[in-house]
């Protein structure tokens, strides 16, 4: 049943990656692929249960005691419904709804011409001057919010700027790339590193230190490559919109610090409260919520002019969070069947060298989501004691293991489009060919996430 899982979920990438050749949308693919892994999962739940979740399993099973007498497949199915599912729902849903939050944010700006602020500062028409100030801006904003909801930011930012969808789609493509190296050097700048600082495996100065530099080269390098191909000025566009025109500037002004500034809110109260990302975004919501109705109160203006939240809810792309959802659902079965954990034991025993597997996992990461990676990553090589000897030295708070991976695995996610959240939301938002993009930007984003992890290498043997 594993082969057939591992089958299936290969088949599924390829199904999404060849969307547009099969005339089939990848987000009716990545639902029936995350749905068919847990069915095949389910039926072989008798042979992979008891030896994936071993005591959990016998744990479970003791303390329901209607189960005793019941057959093996009968207890793992209970096991799955109870246990597994309820998990992985946890940790999706709580995706979800941060990304539902942060879009709807993003949108209610939006509607109401927030963007004008930053749009009517970006005077330049020049495609390359507009492409390092789109990249650099996105590469610090990620630090300090998330790659995704940076990533959200910029493209809706794009959609300002430029009007030909082809032309957007190399600045999308590149905000991809800089999203993903702006969050892997600040602890607070992806899920990976979170992770990672949250659970002591590194520190904020130290990964700052070592770390910063290397993401930097990630991105200046593949930048650097697009902007010799881009040449010229892109054509004009017309911000001004009568919709908006009942919002005074002020009013704009005050919109776009509320929602930019609670955005940047999250971060800080997840690391001061330690609650999930999705109940700051979600507080930040309601907060918004009830201002704009105040605001609306106090205007008096006709049903069809308002942009209450409702209405801008109802704005949001429904698609690109049901995609994620079925992505996410298909990797959680390859992490609740242990074929990840497996993954990194073999390449931990073929290989037993702490750069070379980094870099695997980075690789890995652009196909499959580089949260379950770092997560078995964290499971499979427990924190070292400091003055740790050898191998295990490699394994110590702030050793090189933990900050190459932190490198990697946010970095890696940039080779594929699928890669990370950042590019997921890149696709869905721009309708981004997966085919595209690979011929595109895959090369660019493997030779700077190769040139950065030497950076690192060197850093290290100076330092």
């Amino acid at each position: 049943m594993f082969t057939a899982i591992v089958i299936v979920f290969i088949i599924g990438y390829l199904c999404i990656a060849l969307e547009h050749p099969l005339k089939v949308d990848k987000t009716a693919t990545a639902l029936v692929l995350g749905m068919i892994l847990w069915l095949l999962y389910a039926l072989g739940a008798d042979s992979i249960v008891p030896v994936v979740s071993g005591e959990h399993f016998s744990k479970f099973v003791s303390e329901h005691p209607s189960l005793a007498g019941e057959p093996l497949h009968k207890q793992a199915i209970e096991y799955i419904l109870n246990v597994d599912i309820i998990e992985q729902l946890g940790e999706i849903t709580q995706t979800l709804f941060f990304l539902i939050g942060a879009m709807t944010i993003v949108e209610l700006i939006d509607v109401h011409g927030g963007f004008r602020i930053i749009t009517d500062r970006i005077t330049t028409r020049n495609k390359r001057s507009l492409l390092w100030i789109i990249c650099l801006t996105t590469f610090f904003m990620s630090a300090v919010l998330d790659n995704l909801t940076t990533s959200i930011v910029m493209i809706m930012l794009l959609r300002k700027l430029i009007t030909d969808q082809k032309e957007r789609w190399i600045y999308a493509g590149a905000v991809v790339i800089a999203a993903n190296s702006g969050g892997a050097w600040s602890p607070i700048g992806d899920v990976t590193t979170i992770m990672l600082w949250v659970k002591g495996n590194v520190t904020a100065a130290s990964l700052i230190t070592y770390v910063l530099v290397p993401s930097l080269v990630s991105m200046i390098l593949p930048i650097s490559i697009i902007s010799l191909q881009l040449k010229g000025n892109l054509a004009h566009t017309e911000v001004i919109e009568t919709k908006e025109s009942f919002v005074t500037s002020r009013e704009r002004s005050t919109i776009f610090f509320l929602g930019v500034g609670g955005l940047i809110f999250v971060p800080i109260f997840k690391s001061i409260t330690h609650l999930p990302p999705f109940v700051g975004i979600l507080l930040v919501l309601g907060i918004l919520w009830i201002y704009m109705e105040m605001f609306y109160n106090r205007k008096h203006l006709e049903r069809a002019q308002e942009h209450r939240l409702p209405q801008v809810i109802s704005r949001i792309d429904l698609s690109s969070i049901l995609f994620f959802l079925g992505i996410l659902m298909a990797v959680a079965v390859l992490q609740t069947s242990g074929i990840l954990r497996g993954l990194s034991s073999w390449l931990d025993e073929t290989l037993h060298n702490i750069f070379l597997i980094d870099l695997i996992i980075g690789i890995l990461s652009s196909v499959v989501d580089n949260v379950p990676m770092v997560a078995g990553a964290i499971g499979m090589y427990p924190v070292a004691e400091v003055g740790a000897t050898g191998y295990a030295a490699n394994f110590v708070v702030d050793g090189f293991f933990w900050e190459l991976l932190s490198y990697t695995a946010g970095v890696g996610g940039s080779i594929l489009i699928i890669g990370s959240a950042a590019g997921v939301i890149a696709m869905g938002l721009e309708k981004i060919n997966f085919g595209w993009y690979l011929k595109k930007f895959s090369w660019l984003a493997l030779l700077g996430y190769l040139a950065g992890a030497f950076v690192y290498l060197l850093e290290k043997s100076l330092f």
